[in-house]
């Protein structure tokens, strides 16, 4: 795959998860990904886990494009004003913009009403899911529309179509999903004079590092985990890594400008698979399937 050489991108959020997958995607398809986030050079965020960028930058690398990978807390626009700048005087251009930076997954308390739910803990969860996006497009975006087809994707988790007629866990990670959507909505307003591009990108029930210690299972085992829907529909952080490199390398992709799609839905129209060949089809199968109450069983849905 050689569809990106000579691109340059910014997965800001490429720690882990899908940061990592779409960033190493990016690099099978022979990009020059720089890869942020705020486990570097030895630090690590709240999540404390081990995995860190200078690992993704070399996964890219070994995938066939150039990773780089920089700390940076995307909470500060001084740090990212100093990528950025990093970014133009290497490279003079950029091409795709991802904006992954997530870090919430641990403030969420499930079904707890705003009143209940930790308030410090909530406004925190917004301030990653959302400001941590504001302030990279702020300032990445001028070097981004010098040259038309620039694309920036806006990662979520649902698509408009699913998460607008359902309450997604708490009040705080409603609105901090539903605020990514309507992120690309609105940026893909302002870039439009540019003929440059933003989207609305989620993956399935993602096989992340955390996700898999969650269920006690690898990327090897992971059709054993006890949850038996996400035995037979998770996707690896590869899938939707494909999908950001799909909608990268399409000189047509303006046509999807503001809108919001699944992995899964994209995989259907370009062609692309998982690492193991399939292509699963989550949001479908979530409703179809599992929010249907019938037993897990993904024929059909990848």
């Amino acid at each position: 795959m050689s569809s990106l050489t000579g691109k340059v991108a910014l997965v800001a959020g490429a720690t882990r998860g899908a940061g990592r997958g779409i960033a190493v995607a990016l690099g099978e398809a022979g990009a020059t990904v720089y890869c942020t986030g705020r486990s570097a050079g030895g630090r690590r965020s709240e999540y404390d886990r081990p995995e860190t960028v200078e690992e993704t930058a070399a996964l890219v690398t070994a995938a066939g494009g150039e990773g780089i990978g920089a700390g940076v807390d995307h909470l500060d626009p001084e740090q990212v004003a100093a990528l950025v700048a990093r970014i133009d005087r290497e490279q003079g251009r950029l091409d795709v913009l991802v904006n992954d930076v997530w870090g919430g997954e641990r403030l969420i308390e499930w079904e707890r009403p705003v009143w209940e739910h930790d308030l410090a803990g909530g406004l925190r969860m917004l301030r990653l899911a959302l400001e941590t996006h504001l302030v990279t497009s702020h300032v990445a975006l001028p070097l981004l529309i010098r040259r038309p087809g620039g694309l920036v994707v806006e990662m979520t988790d649902g698509t408009w179509a699913y998460n607008g007629p359902r309450y997604r866990n708490s009040t705080f990670y409603d609105l901090a999903k539903a605020g990514a959507i309507r992120l690309a909505f609105t940026q893909g307003h302002e870039l439009a004079p540019y003929g440059c591009t933003a989207v609305a990108l989620t993956p399935g029930w993602l096989r992340s590092e955390m996700m898999l210690e969650a269920f006690g299972v690898t990327e090897a085992t992971w059709r054993e985990a006890a949850q038996p829907h996400f035995a037979a529909i998770s996707e690896s952080p590869r899938f939707v890594g494909r999908a950001v490199a799909a909608l990268a390398a399409d000189p047509d992709v303006h046509a999807r400008n503001g809108g919001s799609y699944s992995s899964g839905g994209l995989a259907q129209e370009y062609g692309f698979t998982d690492v193991d060949g399939s292509r699963p089809d989550c949001w479908r199968y979530l409703v179809e399937v599992q929010e249907a109450g019938r037993p897990a069983d993904a024929t059909g849905y990848r």
